[in-house]
């Protein structure tokens, strides 16, 4: 297994794709890829169908999907402003590659032909493959779809992210071989012998005790440990400091334990959700999750080193669950990081290369990102979900599930 992955910021589409496309093929040492991923940035976005063209030309042998960015990552660097291209391409000697693509009503189509009418997950392999999925956030209910395809393959790494730099429908652009799509989503099924670990970092750090969700109804959740959720806060909120009180009132989420049966949670085991509202009468909060009751919940803030912590904790616990350097690795990071959280260029894809050493890494901005928490798939905010690629020992596909 090979992995190559190049950036170009030039500001011509055609130029871009060529100097990306010379990089790569020096990487690869004139090995022909079995997989190209294409990101463009909206400067590149009428051109996406001459860049399809090209890359199907040049790359033949390859499965090509890809899509419009806010801003797009190759060769380890993020690229937020301008004009920007990536590819990012792998030899997957022994591995099968099935491309699909999804409609608008979350009817799944095996490559380019029609769509098979007897099931939607109908056209993959049999085997339970894992899955890259890139979706138009105007056009497709990502969530519905990726719970239907966590029934069909359950425990299966599903992973990917929403499309970008588009502000309305029909604005952004997925990739397919030659087919550029407007709508829908498009992605890969990979079987045999590739092993793909996912690692989801959702940049939150956890206030308070664990409590368990005594009454509720769907996502409004009216009772922790038997009393009003916003009394709660408020007795949680004179214990904080100067610092957290602030993010508390901007920056404040909610995380369900996914691990049931589990006495202690990690915070990368719990799904962080927003709080959507409060009822004062009541005391009751209105969050973005259907609740249980009994579950396990937990306050949490969002802010910059909190984000930086928990990836870097994430990474640590990765690399000595699988010391192995990542052949290669796929980033899907929100557009709410980057810079604009860090205060700097590259701070999530530096990040990576200091804990798991230099590997090609390709990915993009997105308006939302795909990923697993205790064994089940998600669409999130504000996360960075890493793919990361290995040859399968004694072949077929394994799981890590966050790199446990």
């Amino acid at each position: 297994m090979r992995w190559a992955s190049a950036l170009s910021r030039e500001p011509r589409a055609a130029a871009a794709f060529d100097e990306a496309a010379g990089a790569l093929e020096q990487q690869l040492e004139g090995s022909p890829p079995d997989l190209l991923l294409t990101f463009v940035s909206p400067d590149h976005a009428s051109a996406c169908e001459h860049i399809a063209r090209l890359a199907v030309r040049r790359f033949a042998r390859a499965k090509q999907v890809g899509c419009t960015a806010g801003g797009v990552i190759g060769a380890g660097h993020e690229a937020e402003e301008g004009p920007a291209l990536s590819l990012t391409a792998g030899v997957l000697p022994g591995a099968v590659l099935s491309a699909f693509r999804v409609d608008t009503e979350g009817r799944l189509r095996s490559g380019a032909g029609a769509a098979p009418e007897r099931d939607r997950v109908e056209g993959l392999p049999v085997e339970p493959p894992s899955l890259l999925l890139l979706a138009d956030p105007f056009t497709l209910d990502v969530s519905s779809f990726i719970e239907e395809v966590d029934r069909a393959y359950p425990g299966a790494p599903k992973f990917g992210g929403l499309a970008s730099g588009g502000r309305e429908p029909m604005e952004n652009r997925l990739l397919l071989g030659e087919e550029v799509h407007r709508t829908g989503g498009v992605g890969i099924a990979f079987s045999g012998d590739v092993a793909i670990e996912t690692l989801i970092a959702q940049g939150c750090r956890p206030i308070g005790d664990p409590m368990l969700v005594t009454r509720c109804q769907h996502a409004l959740l009216q009772e922790l440990d038997g009393r009003p959720p916003l009394l709660v806060l408020s007795e949680l909120y004179h214990q904080l400091d100067a610092r957290d009180r602030e993010l508390m009132q901007q920056s404040l989420f909610v995380g369900f334990e996914m691990q049931s049966g589990a006495v202690e949670y990690e915070p990368s085991e719990l799904l962080v959700r927003n709080v959507l509202g409060a009822d004062e009468r009541t005391g009751a909060l209105v969050v973005g999750a259907e609740l249980r009751p009994m579950s396990v919940v937990r306050f949490m803030l969002r802010d910059a080193h909190s984000a930086e912590e928990e990836l870097r904790r994430m990474l640590v616990r990765h690399r000595h669950a699988s010391p192995d350097r990542p052949s290669g690795a796929l980033l899907f990071s929100c557009v709410g990081r980057g810079a604009g959280l860090f205060g700097c260029p590259d701070h999530d894809t530096s990040l990576f290369e200091e804990q798991l050493g230099p590997t090609p890494l390709g990915g993009f901005f997105c308006n939302g990102e795909i990923g697993p928490v205790g064994g089940t798939t998600f669409l999130h905010g504000y996360t960075s979900a890493f793919a990361i690629f290995r040859e399968a020992r004694g072949g077929g596909a394994r799981r890590a599930d966050e790199a446990r």
